[in-house]
């Protein structure tokens, strides 16, 4: 007898499940049930028929494949969790009873959640973390922009706020900025890492405002930035190696001073954050810059192609992006927002300094004669040296996207800047400003100027060619009639003699 199929026993009935049956499965609350699937990275399903998958409900509730939980079941950090419940619950009573010292040998025992074997799995090869970096990098940097709170404390602002530091290092170090931008949004910036395309948000630097509960979960985000926070640590230390460079960041020069001395740590730790100081490296320093050499020269070997043509220039632009502001030296006036542009100069081969009282990693004055340009950002200012030029902020972010350096006369104190476009635009793009429009229009003027100024060297070059050809066809000419004339003089011919003589008298 064939077995009976019962009603949503197969199919999208048997294929989700709610949230309410998954935690009961999983023996977890609300907030580690959502915490435990953050960190697996598991996330509600939308299924194609949803009346069959809630099995006959018509209410609109939160599905999860019934593989994902099952998958959950086996996952070590269920059981901490779990023991973690217990815990709670021992302090709160000790708590109760008022015995301190009962309560401070459970707090020091508590379960910690190891997330190592979550990063493997998540993230099988290294690029698949890099990938992944976007989101990590974004949140990192707004987590280390907020004060103390009751969900945030101050350990998971500093640690965000050390990550984001070294990651910076990094991206100066191996020159990978590529592309930024300013927004209401914050900074923008794009590096290039492995072959990858990085991109993340650095928030403007305001006073923190409290959000009200409806409007923001900080134990939700507590979640995610306890897992970027891992996944970041792995990140650096990687990208530290490549580069052969020491992890932790330490300085390439021994700093001495009493202020060293008296708190090393802190010392250190502001330097840093300066990012105005070069990073120990290990002995193979400058392998990555003879790589990139050796593959220009096979690049120089074959041009033929079209492709190869292409990628030399765009190897040859490149080259000349990373040392943009090589050679220069910034000063930055205290109004202007002085870590996203010590950073951007940074990256590009730039020196860049500040004042001395604002912020510690000062490493000339403003009254230095060989600065090249002061960035300021106010309407005037009563001190100023004829030596340098004085600019806008947006004349850095331009220059960057442009890839070389602006005329500085459209950014000087008080002018009216030109629009700060955004260089993320894709090329199938429907809408494009009138300023891009003109911007490309006048790109491709020159480039057809040069095209026209190698054309006419070519058309110069030919009719030289033929001035000399046509010289030696009219020298060919009179050697053959002077030889023609020895001829006839020589064979005796009178009539021809005679003919020859009178050509010649009618010459005189």
């Amino acid at each position: 007898m064939v077995k009976r199929n019962h009603k949503y026993q197969s199919g999208e009935g048997a294929q989700y499940m709610t949230r309410k049956a998954a935690m009961r499965k999983l023996q977890l609350s609300m907030q580690d049930f959502r915490r435990l699937c953050i960190l697996k990275g598991i996330y509600p399903r939308e299924p194609k028929h949803r009346v069959i998958a809630q099995r006959g409900s018509t209410d609109i509730k939160i599905l999860y494949h019934r593989k994902d939980i099952t998958f959950l079941l086996h996952e070590p950090i269920v059981w901490t969790l779990r023991d973690r419940k217990i815990f709670n619950r021992r302090i709160a009573h000790a708590r109760a009873k008022g015995n301190n010292l009962l309560k401070n040998v459970r707090m020091a025992n508590y379960p910690e959640i190891k997330l190592d074997h979550i990063i493997k799995e998540r993230f099988p090869t290294f690029i698949d973390a890099i990938k992944e970096l976007d989101d990590c990098m974004t949140l990192l940097f707004l987590f280390s922009t907020f004060p103390a709170m009751k969900v945030v404390t101050r350990e998971i602002t500093s640690l965000a706020r050390r990550l984001t530091i070294e990651f910076m290092h990094y991206v100066i170090a191996s020159k990978a900025l590529r592309k930024v931008f300013v927004s209401i949004k914050g900074y923008y910036f794009q590096a290039e890492i492995k072959g990858e395309l990085v991109t993340w948000i650095v928030p403007h630097y305001y006073p923190f405002q409290p959000q009200r509960k409806e409007y923001v979960d900080f134990k939700i985000m507590k979640s995610f930035a306890d897992f970027f926070t891992v996944m970041a640590g792995f990140v650096n230390y990687r990208l530290y190696n490549s580069i052969n460079m020491v992890y932790p960041p330490q300085f390439s020069v021994s700093i001495d001073s009493d202020e060293s001395r008296s708190n090393e740590e802190t010392f250190v730790s502001e330097r840093i954050a300066a990012l105005n100081m070069d990073l120990l490296r290990s002995d193979r320093q400058g392998a990555e810059e003879e790589d990139e050499e050796i593959d220009l020269k096979l690049l120089d070997n074959d041009k033929d192609s079209e492709q190869v043509r292409k990628m030399h220039e765009e190897a040859l632009s490149l080259n000349k992006l990373k040392n943009l502001f090589k050679g220069l030296k910034f000063f930055i006036n205290r109004e202007v927002p002085r870590e996203p542009l010590v950073f951007i100069i940074r990256c590009f081969g730039g020196r860049v300094s500040w004042d001395k009282h604002l912020f510690v990693g000062s490493t000339f004055d403003e009254t230095d004669e060989t600065i090249t340009h002061q960035i300021v950002d106010r309407p005037s200012l009563s001190n100023q040296y004829i030596s340098r030029d004085y600019v806008q902020p947006q004349w850095i972010f331009d220059s960057v996207n442009q890839r070389k350096l602006l005329p500085t006369n459209n950014y000087f104190i008080g002018a009216v800047l030109p629009p700060h476009l955004s260089p993320f635009n894709r090329d199938d793009a429907i809408y494009v400003p009138p300023e891009e429009a003109a911007m490309q229009a006048g790109d491709e003027f020159e480039k057809q100027e040069r095209a026209e100024g190698i054309s006419d060297d070519e058309d110069e070059d030919f009719g030289m060619e033929e001035a000399r050809k046509q010289v030696q066809l009219d020298y060919a000419l009179v050697k053959a009639f002077r030889e023609e004339k020895a001829e006839a003089l020589n064979s005796g011919d009178p009539k021809e003699a005679e003919a020859e003589e009178q050509e010649d008298d009618d010459d005189q």
